[in-house]
């Protein structure tokens, strides 16, 4: 949960919103009242070499403020909520102690809730577990899977997609490892539990978004993004069922690589993103705490950097 003594401000939204652009603005409005370090909310630009595809900030972006979580591990690794509320609870204390001011900016809502919220243990991943999970997959299908997650944890399994299998195997990893369901181990936050302020980039209009999204991936591809992904699988320790290389935009380049088709891949790509967009949006509807800017309104950045300056006079010791 989070610390009263910590102070900090969010920027959230889905993707294509125009988060980094707000942040940077606040960064620069905020240069001489009290300096700003961004601190990332994303769990795919925290992997070196996946540049292209994460839409990370450039580094003359990244040089006008200071920025963290950001290229800290390998494609090969993992990373968790769990991890990151670790390190961002202790980027907040150290910036804070400098007398900045920690701006948490991103999309993966998941994070975001973890740091509001809190997580319980959640147990280990466990490889044995892991392998004779993907047997049963590989034997008996997806649906089975997800009829024993009915099962075992009807809870999660309600929430879950049935095509979900990235989520529906954790589920029945830690099922299988811990002998309680995955619903238990997410505690309910205390009523009177203060929640730090969110400013939320939302599109009035979800067309404006969608041309965005379009316009991004399209971007990507003229970028390099097909070259990135090629380069990535000629290292050969990474494989498609490795959290970075399930990011959108990642997958679908991973796998069309490996048909040795790209004819759909703006197709999939952009309908992959579209449907992050969607998830991401319905998370933040669930967020009491949120501040709602029209991202796609004239002047949502000047909103943005007014409502972060009055919110700010709202946090702990303000």
């Amino acid at each position: 949960m989070p610390s009263p003594s910590l102070r900090y401000l969010c920027l959230a939204g889905p993707t294509a919103s125009g988060k980094t652009a707000a942040a940077l603005a606040i960064a620069r409005a905020w240069k001489h009242f009290r300096p700003i370090e961004i601190v990332s909310v994303d769990s795919a630009l925290v992997y070196t070499g996946m540049d292209v595809g994460t839409a990370k900030p450039s580094a003359a972006e990244r040089a006008l403020v200071p920025h963290h979580l950001i290229d800290i591990i390998d494609p090969a690794e993992s990373y968790s909520a769990a991890r990151f509320v670790v390190d961002a609870r202790r980027l907040v204390t150290e910036i804070n102690a400098r007398g900045h001011m920690p701006l948490m900016v991103g999309g993966t809502m998941l994070y975001f809730k973890a740091l509001f919220e809190g997580l319980d243990a959640m147990p280990a991943a466990d490889r044995a577990v892991r392998a004779a999970l993907a047997e049963k997959l590989e034997r008996d299908g997806l649906h089975a899977l997800y009829r024993e997650l009915q099962r075992v944890d009807p809870v999660t399994a309600a929430r879950l997609k049935p095509a979900d299998q990235q989520r529906i195997q954790r589920a029945l990893e830690v099922y299988r490892v811990s002998g309680q369901p995955l619903s238990s181990f997410h505690r309910e936050k205390p009523a009177s539990q203060a929640l730090p302020p969110l400013i939320s980039l939302e599109p009035d209009d979800r067309a404006w978004l969608h041309k965005r999204i379009e316009a991004r991936f399209h971007q990507m591809l003229d970028l390099g993004l097909i070259d990135e992904v090629q380069r990535l699988g000629e290292r050969g320790d990474l494989h498609a069922d490795l959290p970075s290389m399930r990011c959108v935009g990642y997958r679908q380049t991973w796998e069309a690589l490996a048909a040795d088709d790209l004819n759909d891949l703006p197709e999939r790509g952009v309908a992959a993103t579209r449907q992050l967009a969607k998830r991401q949006l319905t998370w933040l509807r669930s967020m009491p705490q949120r501040h709602r800017i029209a991202c796609d309104a004239d002047g949502a950045v000047d909103a943005v950097v007014a409502l972060a300056m009055h919110l700010s006079d709202t946090l702990p010791g303000a």
